[in-house]
């Protein structure tokens, strides 16, 4: 699905949400890599699980047409810095709910982009009949739970010794959700 970009001006830094779009794929192609490798807070190491140009497009047109999916890019100066995803289903006992996941440059941290990612999210959710938004988030990830908390996500479980990052140690996954307002 397609939203109507959003303009933002946040401690000096100006930048847009919106849409992405096919010519998006190569950018988001190297910063997936480039964002895995600069914070534990990823699933993946940097190089993981790795997606091409030409897989991102195929993932940007399908989001594009359905109506449960949506993808976000946050954009300062022409450069792609963050993006974000909603993703359902069609299966019907299932077709209430999409997952969200969200991620942002560290040059850029502190600027409100995730925040904002997330508020365009959620009220793309609420406005497409959209009852459930779910994410997980690194236990140890205190910043992201209170912004999520604040969100209206509530902590639903927790998966114990859910990873293993390349310190050898074990970490827990938070599962939150938000329920339509």
């Amino acid at each position: 699905m397609i939203i109507e970009q959003q303009e933002y001006y946040v401690k000096g830094v100006s930048y847009s949400i919106r849409s992405v779009e096919e010519k998006d794929a190569e950018a988001l192609s190297s910063l997936r890599v480039q964002l895995d490798g600069e914070t534990e807070n990823m699933d993946r190491e940097e190089g993981e699980a790795y997606i091409d140009p030409a897989s991102f497009r195929r993932i940007i047109h399908v989001d594009t047409e359905k109506l449960r999916n949506l993808f976000l890019v946050a954009v300062v100066a022409g450069e792609i810095v963050g993006y974000s995803r909603c993703e359902g289903t069609e299966l019907k006992r299932f077709c209430h709910k999409v997952e969200f996941g969200v991620c942002v440059a560290r040059e850029f941290w502190g600027h409100g982009i995730g925040m904002n990612l997330l508020e365009q999210s959620m009220e793309w959710a609420d406005q497409t009949g959209v009852e459930k938004m779910m994410l997980n988030v690194l236990a140890s990830n205190e910043k992201a739970i209170k912004l999520y908390q604040k969100s209206g996500f509530g902590i639903e479980g927790v998966l114990k010794r859910d990873r293993r990052h390349a310190d050898g140690q074990y970490y827990d996954t938070i599962v939150m959700g938000r329920f339509k307002a």
